[in-house]
Parts: C-alpha cells; structure tokens; sequence
C-alpha cells in the first residue's frame, strides 16, 4: 500500500496541468499536516512537475521529458529573470519554442513572432497585443507594467505578460544561458534515467526469511536483493554469499549487510561507476531523500550507459569540451611517446590571463586517458591526480604535453605526465586511474 507522502503525490501529479496549489490546500485535501504537504509539494518540484514562482505562487507544470530538456517554460523564465507576472499566469506551465528580441519596426517583429514564442521588448504596448494575438508571450524588460486591455488579453488567452527589471540584452543573454545549461545537462547521464524502476524491482523485507530469499532466487536467477522495511525504507542488502549455509527459517535481518551505500536518482551514472569499481559493487539500490528505495541499478546497467552516452552527438559545450578539442597529437612520435600540442584559449585563463589550474588538470587527464587508450580498451575512471607544480602560461601560448606510462595492469594505470611551453618546463603531474572492462 501506498504511505500517505506517495498519496499526496500522486494526487499532486493528478492536478490539472497550470492549477495553483498551496500547502494549505493540499493538508485539507488530503487530511494530513502541513508540514507533510509541504514537504510533498518540495518533492514534487524536484520531480519537475511543479514549480513555484515569487508573488505568484506554487503551480502544477507539464512534467517536461528528459528530450525535451532544453525546453524551458514561462514558469522558469520568471525565475530566471527575476519577473514579476502581469496577466496570463494559467499560461506559465506552457514551454516556449524559441525567444525574439523587438528591436525593429513592427511588422518585421511580428514576422518572426509566432505561437509559442517569447516576444523580449519594452514598453510598446501594439506590439504587446499583436504578439498575444499570435500566440506569443510577451517579457517586458526595463521595468515597465502593460495596460490593463493586455493583462485582460493575456488572461483571456492564457498567455503570461512578464515584467523585468534588466534591460532586452542582459535578459537575451540569460534565457540563452539557462537553455544552453539544460543542453549541458541533457548530455549528462543520471541514475534515474536508467534503473530498474521499483516496480520491476524484487526486494526483501527485513522480517522475510532466508526461505523467501531461495524463493526469489528460483523466480528471478538474480541472487543480491535490497532489504526495505515496513515503510519502504532500505535497511540493507543480501546476498548469495550471505546466504550461505543460513537456516531457511532465519530472518533477512540477522545476514544482510547492514546500512549500504545507496545512490539518489540524481546521482550521474558516470560517479556511480567510481563508487562501483572503487567499491566492488555490482548491484545499488536507489533510495530518494528520505532513503525509500525507488529502484537498483546494475553495473551493467552503469556500463551500458557509459558505452551508449559515448555514441550521442554533442549538443552543449562544457570547458572540459573547449579544452580537449584543443589538444592535438603532434605527428612523427613512435607508439607509447605520443606528444600532444594544445593551444591556450582566453577561455581557458583565469582572471590573471594565465592558464587555470582546473584547464590544466583537464589537460593532464585526458593526455593521461589517450596514452592509455593505446594500452587499453575500455573507460577509465581517475583515481587520483598529484600536481606537483605549475607555473603560469600566457594566453595564445602554445603547450606540448608529455603523458608516460609508468605502469599499467589489468584494473589500473599510472601515468607521468610533463607540460612544456617553448621548451620550458611549466607543469608535472602524476595520474592514476582505474580501467572499466567493457566486456
């Protein structure tokens, strides 16, 4: 049976899409206190399917796909620029397809305004109604209100009319950065996009027998299992091993391993991997903030993932992206002497215009990873890195990077790694790293 919190929910995520909701509201609808409600009503905002928006209120949004990510509603836009919401709030929940700044006469802008979009102008009140009419939302920027027939309009058409301090640049330039975010994220794998859902997740209660554990093992051939108790809440796991030479009547609670490390839906596979390997774990549960199991995740599941991420196209450019694209093998080198060239970008400096130290351990680590690369197939996962000096490089600079394997066994390899700038030694770093099999 459902606990009371997966009540309140679920009938949160029943609630009709652009609804506002309150902590008030739900207590009384679902007979429970406040502070339950609200915590509810915080998960469900996590979960992407309500958002909250200052001197407007808690509202139920259209809970938005994982590739649709980069899609950012008008709910979201209000808290990206700080807005405050004229007319048309039962429209915050819609996405917009694309933004477009009224910085020309009239009827160009209203050429290129069509349904969906976000109009970004100042206070020019015919472009504010021709846009609604279109099926465009409308942001006024510099601070100025709309008059009171593009409230009605807006209200009529559910289509919001925000207001923002900043000026049309400043807010152009942050809806790009919020879009241009969701891209980078879109790119990053998370637990919750691969597990095993609870539903389709066999697990014991801490009160089972081992009886029950020979049980499950029979239906299902898999042989590790989390242990929830009454409340759904992971408590441990069993195992084969665990199970071993136990009397059938013996309880889960007396041979599984107590507290184990869990991982939240959050969590990117590529971190759950480390602790994997590092830990010598093959199966994970997936608990939420209060530690109610959701699902596991296999390391198959981890491995699968990792090999299928490497297949996608490039959508958003993080500066790891910027700086390894950077890096050139230079050309002539026998095998295992590989030189790499890289040349120092302004984004790559910090605010001294010389070279960063986190571009420099971006540089040192995947130097290390190709070098490694021509050793052995698979993904590699770094341990450690020891920097044991840098001095400062100037922008426009020119680096050779210097990777040698010291050492490299089945599960690990370590790497020495010398960066020159006009002969001149200016970094050495030491890197070791674990080797993920594919097979």
């Amino acid at each position: 049976m459902a606990t009371k919190h997966e009540q309140i929910l679920q009938y949160i995520d029943d609630l009709p899409v652009g609804e506002k909701i309150s902590v008030r509201q739900i207590a009384k609808a679902m007979n429970v206190s406040e502070g339950t409600a609200y915590r509810a009503i915080k998960e469900a905002e996590n979960k992407g399917y309500v958002s909250t928006i200052e001197r407007v209120g808690t509202i139920r949004i259209e809970r938005k796909k994982k590739e649709n990510i980069e899609k950012l509603t008008f709910a979201e836009i209000v808290n990206i620029v700080d807005g405050q919401v004229l007319g048309g709030r039962t429209g915050l929940h819609k996405t917009l397809n694309k933004f477009v700044i009224g910085a020309m006469k009239l009827e160009a802008m209203m050429r290129y305004t069509e349904a969906g979009n976000l109009l970004i102008v100042g206070n020019r009140t015919q472009a504010h109604e021709l846009a609604l009419k279109a099926g465009a939302a409308v942001l006024i920027t510099g601070g100025f209100d709309a008059e009171d027939p593009i409230k009605k309009l807006a209200d009529q058409l559910e289509l919001p009319v925000i207001s923002t301090s900043y000026d049309t640049f400043t807010v152009a330039t942050m809806i790009n950065r919020a879009i241009y975010d969701q891209l980078i994220k879109k790119e990053i794998i998370l637990v919750e996009d691969i597990l095993t859902p609870l539903s389709e997740t066999f697990f014991l209660n801490t009160s089972d027998t081992v009886g029950r554990w020979h049980e499950l093992n029979q239906q299902t051939t898999h042989s590790r299992y989390p242990v929830v108790d009454h409340n759904m809440k992971v408590q441990g796991m069993v195992t084969s091993k665990d199970i071993l030479g136990q009397d059938y009547e013996t309880t889960i609670d007396k041979i599984m391993t107590k507290n184990p490390m869990n991982v939240s839906g959050k969590t990117s596979v590529a971190s759950t991997a480390h602790m994997m390997v590092w830990e010598g774990i093959e199966v994970l549960p997936v608990a939420d903030d209060s530690n109610r199991l959701e699902g596991i995740i296999s390391r198959q599941d981890v491995l699968k993932a990792l090999q299928m991420n490497q297949r996608q196209p490039q959508v958003g450019e993080t500066i790891d992206d910027i700086v390894t694209n950077q890096i050139e093998l230079m050309s002539g080198r026998p095998k295992g002497e590989e030189v790499y060239s890289c040349q120092v970008s302004p984004q790559m400096t910090n605010h001294l215009g010389t070279i960063s130290y986190g571009v420099f351990t971006t540089i040192v680590s995947d130097a290390a990873n190709r070098i490694l690369r021509s050793y052995k197939k698979g993904d590699l996962v770094v341990e450690n890195m020891t920097i044991y000096f840098l001095k400062p490089v100037q922008m426009e600079s020119t680096l050779e990077i210097y990777p040698k394997v010291l050492e490299v066994g089945r599960k690990f390899g370590k790497v020495d790694v010398e960066v020159f700038n006009d002969g001149i030694l200016v970094g050495k770093a030491m890197m070791m790293c674990q080797l993920i099999d594919r097979t």
